[in-house]
């Protein structure tokens, strides 16, 4: 008897594979438990077996209602958004990226049919990196760093790749459990043995190797709370405790958060710039920089030798620029209070920061979730760094969702990212993107630790996700190709992998 036999009420249906896309984040962090993923999806496609595009869109539904809800935290409690509104918004935005998971519910029974099915969701996701400026939090392949079964494929083919066989290895699982062909089971068990095992032998290839000597760092989180960051009447009290840290701070290069200090970076007081200027360390912190007319999100490093600034160039939509003004500027005149929402964007070519014998790339929040763009500093830059404010999002799972998005960029870099954080997470993550030291969230404090650069290239920083997208594209092309000579009705006269 098949799973889903025992339900037939379709709204009953829908329920369960909402279900199933809820428990779906349990793979995630900060709960990592990798197996989760395998798990919901061999269910969901034992249980979805009349194919219905429907309970896929449910099943994705659930999975982002879970995942990013904290969407709501960043409108409401931090935005001023009225709770309907921001509840609206949050629920418009989970509709729409459910609406991505819909290829998980396209027909499946043949054995080619895997592998397109597949190449169709990882295509989805990969539209879903870059449509809208992108997207691409919680994508399938992060539910495997940084132990998971499949890490391994991360710097050889990219997030996207660990998607691809993440899906097309519980499509294999279904399909072994619930046939009986003897042939069907030996070729499905051989095609998951070999995809299992290339992973592990992948996990454990180094891809890179140090470069000079280590230094010493400092990774400070000011915890300044979000609904107090850019109240004027608190700005001597988060000028304060920040220049205690800086005093305290002990590392050759001492790294701070986004938007350190809530004014602008021209408006900083002199005192507090020539502290930083007079000191035989170096910094980096974030500032809000205002130039031509435009304000633009940006990290500034800061030496006894030179000032050099980077400017985000990935902003965030709606929070960072208005996308569609002539539709959504009302949105922000009436309903949100997010300072700063309507940036410039940096430029594309950027000179990385020079320190200590290495080339440091920044990147700013939310552009460490773009990994096709991070590699493009590669191979110069030896270092990474993440400097965020995830304070917008309360004590919800979002600050360790980015944490984990980090991890699998060193991973797929073999380089080290380090990240200074607001309110967390602050961490040393290691070339293989393993967690060294963190601090508390929600706690204020200095990380002290070491630091290594690292120097080769990992085939993901050489290609990016062309290679793993070409291939999902012949998979679709040669479909299509057989499906116009053939007919559509191929599958009916091949062979069928379900009794």
């Amino acid at each position: 008897m098949q799973f889903a036999d025992t339900f037939k009420n379709p709204h009953l249906k829908s329920l369960i594979a909402f279900t199933l896309g809820s428990l779906n984040v349990f793979s995630f962090a900060p709960y990592y438990f990798y197996p989760i993923s395998f798990i919901t999806l061999i269910l969901f496609f034992s249980f979805n077996k009349e194919y219905s595009k429907k309970l896929s869109f449910f099943y994705g539904l659930g999975f982002f209602i879970s995942g990013i809800h904290w969407i709501y935290i960043a409108l409401n409690t931090y935005g001023n958004m009225h709770p309907i509104g921001a509840a609206i918004s949050t629920l418009g935005l989970c509709i729409f990226l459910a609406l991505f998971y819909i290829p998980l519910g396209f027909k499946n029974s043949s054995f080619f049919s895997l592998f397109l099915v597949a190449s169709f969701f990882t295509l989805a996701e990969w539209l879903r990196s870059f449509i809208f400026t992108g997207f691409p939090w919680l994508s399938l392949g992060y539910s495997q760093v940084p132990n998971g079964a499949f890490v391994g494929y991360l710097p050889i083919l990219g997030i996207h790749g660990v998607t691809f066989f993440i899906v097309l290895t519980t499509l294999m699982i279904h399909h072994l459990i619930s046939t009986s062909k003897k042939n069907i089971k030996i070729i499905l068990i051989l095609f998951i043995l070999i995809i299992f095992i290339f992973g592990i032998f992948a996990h454990n290839k180094k891809w890179t190797e140090p470069i000079g000597k280590p230094f010493s760092i400092s990774l400070i989180q000011g915890n300044v709370d979000q609904s107090l960051k850019w109240d004027q009447k608190y700005f001597s009290q988060t000028l304060s405790n920040y220049s205690n840290l800086i005093n305290d701070a002990q590392g050759d290069l001492v790294v701070l958060p986004e938007t350190t200090i809530p004014v602008t970076f021209n408006r900083l007081p002199e005192t507090f710039k020539n502290r930083l200027i007079d000191n035989r360390q170096k910094f980096i912190l974030g500032t809000i920089r205002h130039e031509d007319n435009s304000y633009l999100n940006s990290g500034v490093f800061i030496s006894n030798e030179y000032t050099q600034f980077y400017d985000k160039r990935h902003l965030v939509p709606f929070g960072e620029f208005i996308p569609l003004r002539f539709i959504f500027n009302v949105v922000y005149e009436k309903w949100l209070n997010i300072p700063f929402n309507d940036l410039k964007r940096g430029d594309k070519h950027q000179q990385l920061f020079e320190a200590l014998g290495n080339k440091i790339a920044l990147n700013i929040c939310y552009e460490d979730v773009f990994g096709d763009e991070i590699i493009e500093a590669l191979p110069d830059a030896t270092v990474l760094i993440n400097i965020s404010n995830d304070a917008w999002y309360g004590r919800s799972n979002a600050a360790s969702q980015h944490l984990q998005i980090s991890q699998a960029r060193a991973i797929e870099t073999g380089r080290m990212m380090l990240r200074a954080t607001n309110t967390g997470a602050t961490a040393i993550i290691s070339n293989n993107g393993k967690i060294i030291d963190s601090l508390p969230h929600f706690q204020r404090g200095i990380l002290e630790g070491n630091a290594q650069g690292f120097k080769g290239s990992t085939p993901y920083s050489k290609h990016g996700s062309k290679f793993i997208i070409l291939i999902c594209i012949i998979i679709l092309m040669y479909e299509l190709l057989v499906n116009r000579r053939f007919g559509f009705n191929r599958e009916q006269k091949n062979s069928k992998m379900h009794d």
